[in-house]
């Protein structure tokens, strides 16, 4: 009875432990499927062979907010680049919003023009953000063309400095194009 109780008690620290541990660099990053304004159902896996920031984000939030000019600033500017993986890069902005109003109203606001916008409705407890171990939102994830994390939390700067590492390089295939001719 006593070795029961002390190897249930190391079995449920041990399954508390691995439920906190959060996703890390270089790991798959888990599908998310949730539906969009309009109620259309968009997985993040239909997005493979692009880059993704799946951004955490929601409409009462100051700091995600002021972050909205930097995403648009992003996308436009490498949403048609070639990556060493894959071709173009996008937002899948995941809203922790419980109103579905108050989330279209901040996203016609901030003009975000990326098409990728899902919610559940279930603030704090959106499935996404469980399962992406979010505890406090702006928060993101950056995904290569195989759905692998390659960045964290990657804000202003960061983002473009990480995506600019990624960018597939000019200077290889001008060089063939070059000694071809």
């Amino acid at each position: 009875m006593k070795f029961s109780l002390i190897l249930l008690i190391i079995i449920s620290l041990t399954g508390t432990q691995l439920s906190s541990q959060t996703l890390e660099i270089g790991q798959k990053a888990p599908n998310i499927i949730q539906n969009s304004l309009s109620g259309q159902v968009l997985s993040l896996d239909s997005l493979k062979g692009q880059m993704v920031l799946i951004d955490f984000w929601a409409s009462w939030c100051v700091p995600c907010r002021n972050e909205s000019p930097y995403l648009i600033e992003a996308f436009r500017k490498y949403k048609d680049t070639e990556f060493k993986n894959g071709k173009g890069f996008t937002i899948y902005s995941v809203s922790l919003d419980f109103k579905q109003e108050m989330w279209k109203e901040a996203i016609e606001a901030d003009k975000l023009v990326w098409p990728y916008h899902v919610c559940d409705l279930k603030g704090g407890k959106n499935e996404a953000a469980l399962l992406y171990k979010v505890k406090s939102v702006p928060a993101s994830y950056l995904i290569d063309g195989d759905g692998i994390i390659v960045g964290k939390n990657l804000r202003k700067e960061s983002l473009e400095k990480k995506l600019r590492e990624y960018k597939k390089s000019r200077i290889f295939s001008s060089s063939k194009s070059e000694a071809s001719q």
